[in-house]
């Protein structure tokens, strides 16, 4: 893996020459070329690299070039900090950035070195975290790295915050021709937002309803201009919609993709040759292509095409190597947990995103390799395949073993605004296995499986953006079909959270779930399908230790269900800048057993109330909760403490 790192490096080395063989020889270039080296062995993480050019004269006007590189020790970022107005504590700006501590035992995470191009795309992720929490004009101008000595730095993060900005009014200015009520559902949106913080992602909505109209041939050469009024902490946007010069595309040009494949890089354009141009759907198409994340840079040129009124688009990409290596393992009162995984972004330059881990836990050893097609030949919709192989030994706590073999393919897109379906099928061969002390019914269920399932998700999602969203919903209804099986087993469930944010950093959110599962061929559903809640939907009670038992051993159920109130609490502690408190109420069941109505167990709510902590330490994140069951039933195990650590290598 190092002589490959190595070759890389090498490649990249010659990649950022000006003077190539057969070159005129220049001392000026020589000079720029060893910069250019030395700058990209820093942006590397070499910043005690040392580059020294030398000559061989060959006679005939005719020389060696030579460059001598001493890599030297690489920058190890060995403390992260922030500065200055940053009003959010560093625990929660730790998970915005990539870049991360070194520890010794982060042998595979390339990012603990101290590496140019990462801070500045750390200070991007922060800068659009500030703008969506309302910041409007944010400034992280100063992230810069103090060296410690014996190549340790401590990477630092200067950010002013300044106010938070409100919407006020949002107006439409449209040319006297235009008819009004193509725009009504862009007045709507002004309407909605006015009163509300500032976010990038309130005026990507307001763009994205802009792209959808300009995609109507009636307003192809379309344009918009905003003018900004800011009074106190209020901005006010008009939006003044105009025609622009009628062009036409007569050719596109990319260059720079050596490995990306150009029907990659087309198939992610809105604008295609013959089509008239359009400034929005170019600027959208620019960022279609930089949010692929395949490329370092992405730069455009129009010039002149054949005819007056016809254009040449000239694109241009550097691409940056996009798979990774990563290892991570994490230990709680549910057990330990240790993963590995190779990642590919764009496998074979087809833009395919492959996968390949293999994870290990106290009851389950599972490999999987996927593929994932986000943009199946420029459909919008994604095609994934997965294979896996588990092995679930549940023996000591729940009376079976189970392996389980086999593949899965799926597609998902977004179906209507805001509404997205994803579905495909999925078939598997499973062995089952009960132990001696298993019930005489549980026994009856060792054996072999086939099944083949057909399975889609309908998500609706109106949250005001996917990472620590404040505002909206998301609901999501589940349905697993049976086509081929033994048992026939269906499983629907619906899982639906409401976010609210109050007293202006309070974050409260409100989640219901229910899932049932039941045997259309009138059998009993297998062990390996029966129903359990996951740890976070119920707290104070021992994962998977509630419910029907037969005998000794907790059997799950045909149906679950969860409540759960949780809200943040800044106010705890403010200065604890590592260290984040919720309180939280859960109120669950799990019920119903079709082979025994006797064990059915259906008839008590558990509750539980108590406090949440995230801690960041120097190994890696530490949450734990304290519980206080409130109900529950005699043959429930209660848990009054659960913690959970994790970190990566």
């Amino acid at each position: 893996m190092r002589e490959l790192k190595k070759k890389k490096l090498e490649e990249s080395l010659y990649e950022v020459l000006s003077l190539k063989n057969r070159s005129s020889f220049n001392s000026l270039s020589i000079k720029k070329d060893v910069d250019a080296i030395t700058s990209l062995l820093k942006n590397s993480g070499y910043y005690f690299s040392n580059v020294v050019s030398s000559t061989q004269d060959l006679g005939s006007n005719k020389i060696n070039l030579f460059y001598k590189v001493d890599l030297g020790k690489k920058a190890r970022i060995t403390k992260i900090s922030f500065i200055g107005d940053k009003k959010f504590k560093d625990s929660t700006l730790r998970n915005i950035i990539l870049s991360e501590e070194f520890k010794f035992w982060k042998i595979i995470s390339g990012k603990k070195f101290l590496n140019e191009g990462l801070i500045n795309f750390d200070k991007n992720l922060m800068n659009n975290f500030y703008k969506n929490k309302g910041f409007y004009d944010v400034v992280i101008d100063s992230s810069f790295a103090n060296y410690l000595g014996n190549d340790q730095f401590e990477l630092i993060y200067n950010i002013a915050s300044g106010k938070k900005y409100y919407f006020n009014d949002l107006s439409l200015e449209l040319p006297i021709d235009y008819e009004d009520n193509d725009f009504n559902e862009l007045k709507n949106i002004f309407t909605n937002l006015k009163g509300k913080p500032y976010s990038l992602n309130s005026i990507n909505k307001i763009l994205k309803e802009i792209d959808k109209i300009v995609m109507n041939e009636q307003y192809e050469f379309l344009k918009s201009t905003v003018n900004e009024k800011i009074n106190d902490n209020l901005i006010n946007l008009t939006f003044n919609i105009e025609e622009s010069e009628k062009f036409y595309v007569e050719k596109i040009n990319i260059y720079g993709n050596n490995i990306t494949q150009e029907e990659v890089i087309r198939n992610a354009m809105i604008i295609d040759e013959g089509d008239g141009f359009n400034e929005l759907l170019h600027k959208k198409t620019l960022n279609n292509l930089r949010a692929l994340n395949f490329f370092k840079k992405v730069d455009d040129d129009i010039v002149s095409g054949t005819l007056n009124n016809q254009k040449i688009l000239n694109i241009t990409v550097e691409e940056k190597p996009t798979g990774e290596i990563s290892a991570g393992a994490g230990v709680g009162t549910g057990g330990g947990t240790l993963v590995f995984g190779v990642q590919e972004n764009n496998f074979l330059g087809r833009g395919i995103e492959f996968g390949s881990d293999i994870a290990f836990s106290q009851e389950t050893v599972k490999g999987q390799i996927s593929l994932n097609n986000p943009n199946y030949k420029g459909t919008n919709k994604s095609l994934n395949f997965s294979a896996e192989s588990m092995t679930t030994d549940r023996l000591k706590n729940f009376g079976y073993k189970s392996k389980k073999t086999g593949f899965s393919i799926n597609s998902g897109f977004e179906y209507y605004e805001d509404l997205y379906l994803s579905m495909g099928t999925s078939s598997y061969f499973e062995d089952l296995q009960t132990d001696s002390s298993a019930s005489t019914t549980m026994k009856k269920q060792n054996g072999s499986y086939f099944d083949t399932f057909f399975n889609y998700t309908l998500a609706y999602d109106k949250r005001d953006q996917t990472y620590q969203p404040t505002d909206g919903f998301i609901s999501r209804f589940t349905q697993n079909v049976p086509v081929i099986s033994k048992n026939y087993t269906l499983t629907n469930s619906y899982d639906l959270r409401f976010y609210d944010q109050f007293f202006e950093k309070n974050v409260a959110t409100y989640a219901f779930f229910v899932s049932a599962t039941n045997a259309l061929s009138g059998r009993d559903v297998k062990l390996s399908e029966r129903l359990f809640l996951r740890e976070n939907r119920l707290r104070g009670f021992e994962t998977g230790k509630i419910g029907p038992m037969d005998g000794s051993d907790f059997i799950g159920g045909n149906y679950t269900m969860a409540f759960n109130v949780n809200t943040t609490l800044p106010q705890i502690l403010p200065s604890l800048q590592n260290t984040n408190f919720s309180l939280f109420f859960d109120a669950a069941n799990v019920w119903g057993v079709d082979y025994n109505k006797g064990i059915a167990d259906g008839g008590k709510i558990r509750t539980s109330v108590g406090l949440a902590v995230d801690f960041y330490t120097p190994i890696g994140p530490l949450n734990f909760s304290l519980s206080e069951p409130i109900t529950k039933s005699k043959n429930d195990v209660t848990e009054f403490f659960r913690f959970n650590l994790g970190t990566t290598f």
